[in-house]
């Protein structure tokens, strides 16, 4: 089976996205929704759409992808059964611990671990079905090979459309931390999408550095079939309607061996950032950043020419009047403009920008596309026998429902009730999406127009109630969650690239280089760092250095079941995001440090003697798997470190290290200052303190 899965921001959206043809939705709840801000569905509304969807067999899945604190934890299990009640298909969840107790606490319940869980490698993917999940979200930036691996252990949904982040998914704390707006708890502000330099010759002016072009896999899709991928996911449950409805038909046509050029610049014309990347499972391309425009670019539509003060479009293209376009100028942007009437050579301009001969124009909004594309229908073909006959009472059949009036039929008097007159009432469907069939059979009978209507409205409700009818088990809310008694941890913890001279009882190196690994001495307990992302290649590289390590630190989940397998201790990172008692009872590492998302004082509640909290060093915002210098390696000056610079002066360490490639770290532009906490405290010397990056930031500002 192959599955395209739509957007929905809201109802439009979610309409758009049935009416192109999309076999399945995910959507966000009002509460634990990763997007926040878009409209997304109360109770009322998630039955509605679930009924409408499954009457064409379209699948919903709603999402609670938010890393979940401990006050709302029964919150959150309530809005999970309760979505589940609706009759939704699937939830997708983040927290992989919250999962396994909704599979065991709620066995039917569906589950598919979210993109924001990181699932990159057979391990993770291992774990997810051991706690009880049906599917995965892949990350963004998993690699063809493993991809293919890890579809044989659980089925795979992977993203073929729409925005990418620029950090590992699940990893990123810029937000939160520029601004106090957190991404893993849906409210990110995207300071990724603004503009910094980089002290690297070539980067040294502002420009859109972190910023990568709209993910379009296109006719490789193939591939991923290829490699077992059961859904194809298209982002942009922030964008609209008219866009979810070109992204859905455009992939419909690939699938269906079709290549229309026009279904790829409905695509691009609704919305296109940075003219399209093919995505990291294939290799960093050379449109893969979009370090020049930021937003929609649209499609090329002519060039603009001054003329008598005048600005025209020079195009043979046809455009309607208020179509809005951009202007780029050597690849940036200049200005927004709209069309005015047709003139000689093509159309006037309106624009309070000052443009110039030779400057090229986008269009990024076609209003005929966008009702083209919102025009479309889909309707259920429905066959429909009547059987009107005088002394017996009207029967109507539709597939395998029967409906049938309460009173025998009388003779007609006058004039009976003609078959056309039968046909042309129920030819009125009653806004359900039914295209009707009607035969009838009839011997001449009277029947008032108020009866006959009524009894198509009970004919068209009844088949549609048996064909939306929820199958899902109900579940009413049984919860008890477990005691949380805290304790002190008075250990200490270091994560560094050089443990030489370090006093703590647990050492974390942290290699620059996998390849290129030394025996060190160090008199604690000894710990090897793993980041979020590692790929298979990666870790069957590092599993021949394990023998000098007790155990390792890892920032992703399948740092479980890898610890397991290599019969070596875990030290849960940051990066396993853990918010509430709930999951670090469920968490079986030898030791834990909490979230960067919660506060002082959250942690505090959550300390335990195995716990740790982040309380001094720096603090890591962003993994990048990808190389933000355009993987111009025949240049590269290889340094270890960078410094990205934002527009408000503020300097942020950036960190080259290397597993199978080059990958990077960036930092936040302020360490922490020594925090005290009644877990133990882990300190990060990753990056050091030298008199540009000051001490002082504290996470307890965290929402």
């Amino acid at each position: 089976m192959c599955e395209i899965l739509a957007p929905a921001g809201g109802q439009s959206s979610a309409m758009a996205a049935i009416n192109a043809g999309a076999d399945a939705i995910y959507l966000g709840l009002d509460k634990f929704s990763a997007r926040s801000s878009a409209e997304n569905f109360d109770v009322e509304n998630l039955k509605s759409i679930c009924k409408y969807a499954h009457a064409f067999g379209v699948k919903i899945y709603a999402a609670l992808n938010t890393v979940v604190k401990d006050s709302e934890l029964k919150d959150f299990i309530l809005s999970a059964v309760e979505a589940w009640n609706t009759g939704v298909d699937a939830l997708i969840i983040q927290d992989i611990f919250l999962g396994k107790f909704l599979k065991e606490r709620y066995p039917e319940i569906r589950l598919h671990l979210s993109t924001q869980a990181g699932v990159c490698n057979v391990y993770g993917a291992r774990l997810a079905k051991k706690f009880g999940f049906e599917r995965v979200v892949l990350a963004r930036e998993t690699q063809l090979a493993d991809i293919e691996k890890i579809s044989k252990i659980i089925e795979t949904e992977a993203f073929v459309q729409g925005a990418l982040c620029t950090c590992f998914s699940g990893q990123c704390y810029l937000s939160s931390f520029a601004g106090g707006n957190s991404g893993n708890r849906g409210k990110c502000k995207q300071p990724c999408r603004k503009k910094y330099s980089i002290d690297r010759n070539g980067f040294e002016e502002s420009a859109y550095r972190l910023s990568l072009s709209d993910l379009c896999v296109g006719e490789k899709l193939i591939d991923y079939i290829s490699a077992g991928v059961t859904s194809f996911k298209i982002e942009g449950r922030m964008r609209r309607p008219e866009y979810v409805a070109a992204a859905v038909n455009y992939y419909k046509n690939i699938l269906s061996g079709q290549h229309d050029v026009g279904c790829f610049s409905d695509l691009k014309r609704t919305y296109n950032r940075g003219n399209y990347t093919k995505g990291l499972a294939f290799g960093q391309d050379k449109s893969f950043l979009s370090s020049a425009v930021q937003g929609h670019i649209g499609e090329f539509a002519g060039i603009v020419k001054v003329e008598n003060s005048k600005y025209i479009l020079q195009t043979n293209l046809k455009f309607c009047i208020g179509d809005g376009f951009k202007v780029l100028r050597g690849g940036s942007e200049i200005g927004g403009c709209n069309l005015g009437k047709a003139c000689k050579g093509g159309y006037l301009i309106n624009t309070k920008a000052r443009l110039k001969n030779g400057d090229k124009a986008f269009i990024t909004t076609d209003n005929a596309l966008n009702e083209k594309l919102l025009s479309f229908k889909r309707f259920i073909p429905v066959k429909i026998q009547i059987c009107f006959l005088a002394e017996h009472k009207p029967v109507i059949k539709i597939d395998d429902t029967v409906i049938e009036g309460e009173h025998a039929l009388d003779p007609a008097n006058n004039r009976p009730l003609t078959v056309e007159e039968i046909k042309k009432c129920f030819d009125k469907t009653d806004g359900f999406p039914f295209m009707p069939e009607v035969t009838v059979q009839t011997d001449g009978v009277f029947i008032p127009l108020s009866e006959l209507n009524a009894l198509r409205r009970k004919t068209y409700s009844m088949y549609f109630e048996s064909i939306t009818q929820n199958l899902n088990k109900e579940y009413n809310l049984d919860l008890t969650l477990p005691q949380k008694q805290t304790c002190v941890n008075d250990d200490r913890a270091v994560i560094s690239t050089d443990l030489s001279g370090v006093k703590a009882k647990y050492g974390i190196l942290k290699l620059d280089d996998y390849s290129m690994f030394e025996p060190f001495n160090f008199d604690g307990e000894k710990y090897l760092y793993l980041p979020a992302y590692l790929s298979g290649e990666d870790i069957e590289k590092i599993s021949n250095i394990m023998q000098y390590f007790d155990g390792i630190y890892c920032d992703g989940y399948y740092g479980i079941e890898l610890a397991e397998e290599w019969n070596k201790k875990l030290f849960a990172g940051t990066g396993f995001n853990l918010t509430n008692r709930l999951s670090l009872s469920l968490c079986r590492a030898e030791n834990i440090c909490l979230s960067k998302e919660l506060t002082l004082r959250e942690a505090d509640a959550l300390s335990d003697k195995n716990v740790f909290y982040l309380s001094g060093g720096g603090i890591k915002v962003m993994d990048l798997i990808y190389c933000p210098f355009e993987k111009k390696c025949s240049s590269c000056d290889k340094r270890a470190r960078y410094t990205l610079t934002d527009e408000n002066g503020r300097k942020f360490p950036l960190r080259r290290y290397s597993a199978t490639g080059c990958r990077f770290e960036l930092y936040n532009c302020a360490q922490i200052s020594d925090c005290n906490c009644s877990a133990g405290r882990l300190i990060d010397d990753t990056i050091e303190s030298n008199g540009v990056f000051t001490r002082g930031h504290s996470v307890n500002g965290i929402s």
